[in-house]
């Protein structure tokens, strides 16, 4: 099950995590003064109605909807010296799924993505995707020259300075983690992730990478070193919600 949850990734996400994405970042997205505006993206005063699959869909939902907005203002001119936008096909009310699934096509390397035989399809994300791949020379082309114009060797370069300070702060501390008592002990835990190569410690003044401690005020919380977030979240404790990430 977990290797298939990394194939779906490696190619894309299914349809309905970039819908749900797309009506995040439509909430979330940064608003710009008419004069300025280059992409519209159509009505946002009702909240929109999200159902995730799972706790793992969550979170890649927010995760693709979060990078694509730290990456706004690069999507938009790809978009637009790449002539794909405007395009007079899709509505404004799906700029935010045009814009998340940019960002999720460049981050693949521009590679066409695989759907899986189970996918449930979504016609939307579907239009949207095959209007993308359409254009896929010109977007990477368009990226090309950003990059070049700017001298960035990633798109790392383009995230706005407020974000980047804010990310370094919190690449630095602490993950926190919720033990889901109703499922699984303190005890049952501890034992699992040492099963796993982790070691219990003291407190945070004594990690290593592969370390954990139990929080010293509330014994339902276990807390780890900030580098190891990925690999966690990996786990099949997170996948059917026996820990929780703060």
């Amino acid at each position: 099950e977990k290797r298939a949850v990394t194939q779906i990734e490696k190619n894309g996400y299914p349809d309905s995590v970039y819908m749900n994405a797309a009506k995040i970042f439509q909430g979330i997205h940064t608003e710009k003064n008419k004069d300025v505006m280059l992409v519209r993206y159509g009505d946002n005063s009702e909240s929109p109605m999200m159902v995730f699959k799972d706790e793992h869909s969550r979170r890649v939902s927010y995760e693709l909807a979060f990078n694509a907005l730290k990456y706004q203002d690069l999507l938009e001119q790809i978009l637009l010296d790449s002539s794909a936008y405007p395009c007079y096909s899709i509505p404004d009310e799906l700029s935010s799924l045009l814009v998340v699934m940019l960002y999720d096509l460049q981050d693949r390397k521009f590679q066409e993505r695989k759907i899986c035989d189970e996918e449930e399809v979504v016609a939307e994300v579907q239009e949207v995707g095959h209007y993308l791949y359409r254009y896929v020379t010109k977007l990477a082309a368009a990226l090309a020259r950003c990059r070049i114009k700017h001298d960035a060797l990633s798109i790392e370069y383009f995230v706005p300075e407020t974000i980047w300070k804010q990310e370094q702060r919190a690449s630095a501390l602490p993950l926190c983690v919720w033990i889901n008592t109703l499922k699984i002990s303190l005890e049952d835990v501890i034992k699992d992730l040492e099963m796993k190569g982790l070691t219990k410690v003291e407190s945070v003044s004594d990690f290593d990478h592969y370390t954990f401690a139990v929080d010293q005020h509330c014994h339902d919380v276990l807390v780890f070193p900030s580098s190891l977030r990925e690999e966690l979240l990996n786990l099949d404790l997170f996948a059917d919600c026996r820990l929780l990430l703060q």
